[in-house]
């Protein structure tokens, strides 16, 4: 996915401009019971048809990822990871697969929606991140796991060295699980959350001994709010929706 062509950067000898910022979003859906009650064939029509909206919008060159979260999280069947340049392309999307025979019987109950930028923490055990968190590349592994996340004001009245301090050990339990990968969405002024969190592995139980030790991490203190949490399963597009039934 190639960024979008940006103007004015600058007086002659000033630095490169930085690299424009993604927006992400997580849309997550149920279906009407309904749906299942529908004859096969309307069903295989309507499937079809969302699976192509969702083709002529990569071909946009958006990002899209189909995740299946069927009898896993209450309320949430069916999770769309996208990634792209305009928000434009977000609601146009939405509005399509709505239009389509499955999406008149989907139902929205969440969506996460935040942009890429720079950490204003170091990473002083691997450097090399921090250039990586403009652009997200998502998809490589099985299983994803999502939740929005709130600090208290306590934590933005700390001085940034104070900070710093409590993220290093935060960055060291990090690091201890390579087969873990974090994506840090930011979302202030943009949704309710300040940030949102997606991370990305093949080996669940690796996430979950990640997440135990960093509850008792000092940084853990200043978590005001880390929930609802949704555990996904990568799936083609086809398998995530034939899930939902058809």
């Amino acid at each position: 996915m190639r960024p979008p062509t940006q103007g004015g950067e600058g007086q002659p000898g000033a630095a490169q401009p930085e690299a424009p910022r993604q927006f992400v979003n997580f849309n997550f859906f149920t279906v009407d019971p309904a749906w299942r009650r529908l004859p096969e064939g309307e069903r295989v029509r309507g499937k079809r048809e969302f699976g192509e909206v969702l083709e002529s919008f990569r071909n946009r060159e958006v990002l899209v990822y189909s995740y299946s979260t069927q009898g896993i999280h209450t309320g949430s069947e069916l999770c769309l990871w996208r990634i792209g340049y305009r928000l434009e392309d977000f609601q146009e999307m939405t509005a399509q697969l709505l239009g389509t025979g499955l999406g008149t019987y989907l139902k929205m109950d969440y969506s996460l929606l935040g942009q890429t930028r720079r950490s204003l923490y170091v990473d002083k055990i691997s450097p090399e991140h921090e250039a990586s968190r403009l652009r997200v590349v998502p998809g490589r592994y099985k299983y994803l796991f999502i939740y929005p996340f709130v600090k208290t004001r306590a934590w933005y009245k700390l001085t940034l060295p104070a900070r710093q301090g409590m993220m290093d050990e935060h960055i060291q339990i990090g690091n201890k699980y390579p087969s873990v990968k974090l994506n840090t969405i930011y979302s202030f002024g943009l949704d309710d959350q300040e940030f949102v969190v997606a991370f990305e592995t093949d080996h669940p139980e690796h996430f979950l001994d990640l997440v135990m030790e960093l509850r008792s991490s000092e940084a853990s203190q200043y978590t005001l709010r880390d929930t609802p949490i949704f555990t996904c399963v990568r799936r083609e597009d086809s398998q995530a929706l034939d899930l939902l039934g058809g």
